[in-house]
């Protein structure tokens, strides 16, 4: 199998430094550490650190989108957005990394602060459009705000449980 293209060898780098310690927490030679180039190699890629986030954002909510299928119910709709959540707590041992650029969203640029608000547009969208012919008591911003509070507490306790049971008692609410 060929090797990934060294941009996208920056662009996972960044990625898994970004969910692990947020837009601060990390450097270019840090990326470039990763990936076994100089710092000034991945400058040639993204003039700026902002421009290479931003390149990461929208690159994790165009993965994160491709994921959401068509929902058959508004709590189809909220088990698929949660399986993004799930897959970021089990499979990838992360947070989301929009939940951590949204947390630092005043001390980032701008380009990576609409970038984490695309994301987050893309999902209320997508839950808004599960039920708009069903209204729902439960507002899409409160799905999301409850899978992103989930999220963090399931991590920081160590107990996937706690993501689970707020997936099922979302999808009750909605019906």
């Amino acid at each position: 199998m060929p090797e990934p293209a060294m941009r996208d060898r920056i662009l996972e780098s960044a990625e898994r430094r970004a969910r692990s310690g947020g837009y601060h927490g990390f450097s270019f030679r840090d990326v470039a550490q990763d990936v076994g180039i100089k710092s000034a190699s991945v400058h040639y890629h993204f003039p700026t650190k902002a421009d290479l986030v931003e390149a990461v954002a929208h690159r994790y909510t165009e993965r994160a989108q491709a994921k959401l299928a068509t929902p058959r119910t508004a709590a189809d709709a909220v088990s698929q957005v949660a399986a993004l959540f799930r897959a970021a707590l089990v499979e990838d041992d992360q947070m989301c990394l929009c939940g951590l650029l949204g947390a630092e969203s005043g001390t980032v640029p701008d380009g990576v602060a609409a970038g984490t608000a695309a994301y987050f547009r893309m999902l209320l969208d997508y839950l808004a459009d599960a039920w708009s012919d069903k209204p729902s008591a439960t507002r899409p911003e409160t799905v999301l705000s409850a899978l992103e509070g989930a999220l963090i507490l399931a991590r920081c306790l160590g107990d996937t449980m706690i993501l689970d049971a707020v997936v099922e008692d979302l999808c009750r609410t909605v019906g």
